[in-house]
């Protein structure tokens, strides 16, 4: 009898995935947050960054559709992290 072993990757917190996002990439908007993580409220978790020590800017834009979205911009990460 042979015994199989699966291999489960930790599973992130959403404020750690956007963690790992922010290490290679500074912009994010609402959208790419839930179709890539599955993140429903960003700017729950943008406050969640900001209150370990995150800093962000935010600016509204308009899609070629004329819809206006929030892009997030990471300015500075906290100097313990």
């Amino acid at each position: 009898m042979v015994a199989i072993v699966y291999f489960m990757p930790p599973i992130l917190t959403q404020k750690e995935m956007l963690i790992n996002h922010f290490q290679t990439t500074p912009t994010i908007s609402g959208v790419e947050a839930a179709s890539v993580y599955k993140i429903r409220s960003l700017p729950r978790r943008i406050l969640d960054l900001k209150e370990i020590g995150y800093e962000f800017k935010s600016e509204w834009r308009k899609d070629p559709t004329g819809q206006r979205y929030k892009r997030y911009t990471l300015i500075q990460s906290p100097t313990n992290c």
